[in-house]
């Protein structure tokens, strides 16, 4: 019987992971996916079991329904395999993976660092609970450099949070110089790396927890909402998953399993979408009603030599910064004219989204101001040639 690939080696190529992770194996008798388990009530063979059982909670040992079940862990070796940690809790949402790690390790007292270009209910996490609970919170610069972010250091620093790139704005972070100064310091560095899913490797550049919103690319089709923060060392997945338990958050089995099902495809969307967010990224650059695209797989971005060095490619995210010529009214109307982009606030899905980001968005350490009224750009599976006619049409509703 030859080696069953239900556990993947670290030779395999990430589609053939994505085909495998999580499964019974290709040699075990029955359905080729996994079952949705369901439950909340645990029953124990004895009591000394259920004693024995409960001593190692955060283990996989299932005590009750809120502490995961096979489906569950399924699941979590998925995440794990693709984000390359060893243990993985999951959420509800997207913003319970970014709030659960930020309460576990910060207290009343502590000093947080968050970008200045974090996810917006990220940034309100920090001005209200952790505020309100007696944390402080600095934003930084989001490309900061190794000195400045020493600077910014406090004896009460904890926490030095990341997003790179910012899901708005799209600059990237020197990663590995903000790790090095964090731990040097005693700070844990947790990221939310929803948009470099697959082609940003955390735990390699110095990233302790990293964050996902499994709504995203892993669900695929706009249909879950789910979270997963992904550890490296069984210290800081227990400090994460006690508070996560703690807190009282679960994740949905019927939305794990949708998540698994997507994961079985995401090597393939993430390709396609890669490609084609590239190619109408760079019609965008040859348009004269555009002043600049905020892409970081683009040449033109002035990370772009970070983007290479720490990232193996791009996802189908970026922005559009329109000639300052153009009021919000016109903009509205080309977003409004086009029939392939709906006007939505997620991304990672199958369909194509346009959404104005002037005057939605908050920044007190740097200027929100781009030069221009910006659109953010998300690259469905729709052809590329369809697209752009659509584009084009949308364009020739402004003013020449």
């Amino acid at each position: 019987m030859p080696d069953d690939v239900s556990k993947p080696r670290h030779d395999y190529r990430f589609a053939t992971q994505m085909s495998h992770a999580g499964r019974a194996g290709t040699h075990a008798h029955g359905f080729v996916n996994p079952a949705v388990h369901r439950g909340s009530t645990v029953l124990h063979p004895d009591c000394e079991s259920r004693r024995s059982f409960a001593k190692d909670r955060y283990n996989r040992v299932m005590t009750y329904g809120t502490q995961g079940g096979p489906t569950h862990y399924a699941l979590e070796d998925v995440i794990c395999d693709i984000e390359g940690g060893t243990r993985c809790t999951l959420v509800g949402t997207g913003l319970a993976a970014v709030t659960v790690p930020l309460m576990a390790y910060l207290k009343a007292g502590d000093h947080c660092l968050m970008p200045d270009s974090v996810y917006g209910p990220g940034r309100n996490i920090a001005n209200g609970l952790l505020a309100a609970y007696g944390v402080e919170t600095t934003f930084y610069a989001p490309a900061i450099d190794e000195a400045g972010i020493a600077a910014l250091m406090k004896p009460n620093t904890k926490v030095v949070y990341t997003e790179s790139p910012g899901s708005h704005t799209f600059e990237l972070q020197d990663v590995p110089a903000l790790a090095r100064v964090a731990h040097a310091r005693g700070a844990k560095v947790l990221m939310d790396n929803t948009w470099g899913i697959h082609h940003f490797m955390p735990f390699k550049h110095g990233v302790d927890v990293s964050i996902q919103a499994l709504t995203k690319y892993v669900g695929g089709h706009s249909d879950v909402l789910l979270g997963s923060i992904t550890t490296n060392t069984e210290e800081d997945f227990a400090i994460v998953r006690g508070a996560a338990s703690q807190m009282g958050h679960f994740a949905a089995p019927d939305d794990c399993w949708l998540a698994l099902r997507g994961a079985r495809t995401m090597a393939v969307r993430l390709k396609q979408q890669e490609q084609s967010g590239l190619a109408v990224a760079r019609w965008f650059e040859s348009r004269p009603e555009v002043q600049r695209v905020l892409h970081p797989g683009l040449p033109s971005h002035p990370q772009h030599a970070l983007f290479k060095r720490d990232f193996t490619g791009s996802c189908s995210l970026f922005g559009v910064v329109f000639q300052p010529r153009y009021t919000e009214a016109e903009i509205f109307r080309f977003i409004d004219s086009l029939a392939l982009f709906g006007i939505g606030a997620s991304w990672g899905g199958y369909e194509s989204l346009a959404l104005p980001t002037t005057g939605f968005i908050t920044r007190t350490a740097t200027s929100p101001d781009l030069g221009g009224f910006t659109v953010r750009i998300h690259i469905g599976l729709e052809d590329v040639a369809d697209l752009i006619a659509d584009l084009e049409h949308g364009l020739a509703t402004l003013p020449k």
